[in-house]
């Protein structure tokens, strides 16, 4: 996979205050450009900020949301926590997974899709959840899951 191209990376940088306690807001911006966060990117909020590379690596590493590998242009999660998985989030997954063509916790090969499993979206009267781009599907039935407008 080639390098991303990070020539917006100074105007991120320099879009909030050189302060440590900027770290997870850059972060965040920089896996907003680039559905990840580079290693490049990385080493320059380091220095930006002043904080150790290590650490940067900790709460880059801490946060699920936020990934070194570049996730799908649109993200799709199936909700698993205890209400989803009593009302059939298995069957779900795997529907979804067949539709688009990504196995569970991947990315389809032309960056399209990412698909991920998450532990809970705070929606257990809508079970089983289907998540697309933030967009909250509720009470999905494996049918209706390969139907989602993706």
């Amino acid at each position: 996979m080639a390098a991303p191209d990070l020539t917006a990376l100074p105007g991120i940088l320099e879009s909030r205050p050189p302060d440590p306690g900027e770290l997870l807001p850059l972060l965040t911006l920089i896996q907003g450009r680039w559905r990840h966060l580079p290693e490049d990117a990385l080493k320059a909020v380091s220095d930006r900020l002043g904080v150790p590379l290590a650490r940067v690596y900790a709460v880059a590493s801490f946060y699920k949301a936020l990934s070194f590998v570049p996730k799908g242009e649109k993200l799709v999660q199936v909700c698993c926590g205890t209400a989803c998985h009593l009302k059939g989030c298995q069957a779900v997954a795997a529907a979804v997974a067949k539709s688009l063509g990504v196995p569970m916790g991947g990315t389809r090969e032309d960056g399209k899709v990412t698909l991920e499993p998450v532990n809970c979206v705070g929606a257990c009267a809508l079970a089983p959840v289907v998540m697309l781009d933030g967009t909250v599907y509720g009470k999905i039935t494996p049918s209706a899951a390969s139907r989602l407008p993706v």
